[in-house]
């Protein structure tokens, strides 16, 4: 568990940064290339944070879609040529980090309960 709780920290951390380089202006995804360069890294790490999860975890979050989030991070990380579009990166950050952060937040704790 102290290694979940370890991942999960990083995993919340990961989405505050991208939130606040957002801060609710999605236009600088597409006009600043700081801050879109910030929020991919960002991605990338959260990403394999969440590859380290033990299958517990995931497993009592089913809702999440970690094997797309992997298969996200590997895109990130491998494809130089850029397939992904301030597009895609807005809707990951919309649809898909709240459902995200609020299962790990749950999952922390839960941890901290136990401890």
């Amino acid at each position: 568990m102290t290694r979940d709780r370890l991942y999960i920290i990083h995993i919340i951390e990961c989405i505050d940064y991208i939130d606040s380089y957002i801060s609710g202006d999605f236009e600088s995804l597409k006009n600043d290339h700081k801050t879109y360069d910030a929020v991919l890294r960002q991605l990338q790490i959260m990403s394999e944070s969440t590859k380290r999860l033990s299958g517990e975890v995931k497993q009592r979050n089913s809702e999440i879609q970690w094997r797309e989030i992997a298969g996200f991070r590997n895109i990130l990380v491998h494809d130089y040529l850029g397939d992904i579009d301030a597009s895609t990166v807005r809707a990951v950050i919309i649809d898909e980090l709240p459902k995200l952060k609020a299962a790990v937040q749950r999952e922390l704790t839960l941890i901290d309960r136990i401890a």
